[in-house]
């Protein structure tokens, strides 16, 4: 079974950014996990760090289940991703230890460096988890992870300068549950779960999907650029795998 490892700051970003293709995915036969750096535990929320990080983790939990997936921890926190040399092995082995086919993960521009530093690490984790001489408790892999950048957060990066993707995968028919599994994140609803709350939290969530479906002509998209470098796969797995939801520049119209 080919495996898709979801590597992201923060509990809730798997779900504001790539869930759609994640389930996508999923549905084409794919195991995912998702990889959450650190346990969000310094949120703007009323309770202690150790309360926030057991409802959050509970949470990623909760949203990857939905995906038909799961999630874990790397043992991070919030505001404290750094790419250093004790970080990475921690990504590294966490890469061995699922070995994954293809890694998705936050823009290298974004608005917050916990993503920043997150996209470097798994960046760097993607192409030390073949050597043999960067040693973890896991072996060495014995083939690289294809790596694809997601969407930057507001679609800019700091500052303010649009990210454009290089192809969009229409996430229209898993929309629904998108949205169900960003709704299992109740604690990012300020602290209050009502229903109206949770609401608001989904619109903002629709907003973005539906910004990127205007650049594709769907009503969802979820954008995504490759990391083409030296040494990295080049040939481009993700679009292969879902080529029926795939939406490229200069298609039928799009931007």
């Amino acid at each position: 079974m080919p495996k898709v490892l979801a590597a992201f700051a923060h509990p809730d970003d798997m779900e504001l950014l790539c869930a759609g293709t994640l389930r996508l995915l999923v549905e084409a036969g794919w195991e995912m996990c998702c990889l959450t750096l650190s346990g969000g535990d310094r949120a703007n929320l009323p309770w202690t760090r150790e309360e926030i990080r057991r409802v959050r983790l509970r949470e990623a939990q909760n949203g990857a289940a939905v995906l038909g997936g799961k999630a874990h921890w790397a043992g991070l926190d919030d505001i404290g991703i750094f790419y250093c040399r004790e970080q990475l092995e921690i990504v590294v082995e966490a890469v061995r230890r699922f070995s994954p086919d293809l890694i998705l993960t936050h823009s290298p521009d974004c608005y917050t460096l916990d993503h920043e530093e997150t996209s470097r690490l798994a960046r760097m984790a993607a192409f030390a988890c073949k050597n043999y001489h960067f040693e973890t408790r896991s072996p060495a892999m014995k083939h690289g992870p294809h790596l694809y950048y997601t969407d930057a957060s507001e679609g800019k990066d700091k500052y303010g300068h649009p990210v454009r993707a290089d192809f969009w995968i229409d996430v229209t028919p898993v929309f629904a549950l998108r949205q169900k599994a960003l709704a299992c994140h109740e604690s990012q609803c300020g602290g209050k779960p009502t229903p109206e709350n949770i609401r608001m939290f989904q619109e903002m969530n629709e907003r973005r999907a539906r910004r990127q479906g205007e650049y594709c002509g769907v009503d969802y998209a979820e954008g995504f650029r490759q990391n083409l470098a030296h040494n990295y796969p080049q040939d481009d797995i993700l679009g292969a795998v879902l080529s029926g939801f795939v939406k490229r520049p200069g298609e039928a119209g799009n931007l």
